[in-house]
């Protein structure tokens, strides 16, 4: 992903995360408070524990989120 993509992603992350949470434990009922928790500056350690959890790549995940 380039790095104006990942730019946009994590500013969507930042300005919209009450939203996009909640639409991610609607979609996915596995994700708990805990792999959600969003902090300034660590998009990517977010990013990361959603791949995991949901087995997912990260393109797929950052497809997921892009989508709200």
């Amino acid at each position: 992903m380039n790095s104006f993509k990942m730019n946009s992603l994590k500013n969507k992350i930042s300005g919209n995360w009450n939203v996009i949470k909640g639409n991610l434990k609607q979609e996915y009922g596995e994700l708990t408070e805990d792999d959600l928790v969003y902090e300034e500056g660590k998009e990517d350690e977010l990013l990361g524990r959603l791949e995991i959890k949901l087995g997912k790549t990260k393109d797929e995940v950052n497809e997921i989120i892009s989508q709200w």
